[in-house]
């Protein structure tokens, strides 16, 4: 499951886009399912738990050039970085010899772009 969502930016080009770091607790984890809504001129983020109940994770004020773009396409693309806790946080026993050890190469980060429909 998701344990917290962080906006790095929101952007306006000809549409409304949301860059989002997304921290997961398990690697083996690959149940997130955002949903967007959009309330006066605040945007959030949030998932659906299995009781049917809405968890908002991340919230945002639009300005009002990014909330007119908003209305008007009804939608955000959502650009997500994913990280797990223990895998991508920091490393407490480094090797003296970076090249051959377990830091020689950086652990994939993988990447979602989506588009996510307001509510």
């Amino acid at each position: 499951m998701v344990s917290s969502i962080d906006i790095k930016k929101v952007s306006t080009r000809d549409k409304v886009v949301i860059d989002l770091d997304v921290w997961m607790d398990n690697p083996d984890d690959y149940d997130f399912s955002p949903r967007a809504s959009l309330v006066d001129n605040i945007l959030s983020l949030y998932v659906q738990l299995e009781e049917g109940e809405d968890e908002v994770l991340a919230s945002f004020e639009l300005d009002d050039e990014s909330l007119q773009m908003a209305e008007r396409d009804r939608f955000v693309e959502a650009r997500i970085k994913f990280s797990v806790h223990g895998m991508h946080g920091t490393l407490t026993h480094k090797t003296p010899n970076p090249r051959t050890g377990p830091n020689a190469k950086k652990l994939a980060e993988p990447r979602w772009k989506i588009t996510l429909p307001l509510v």
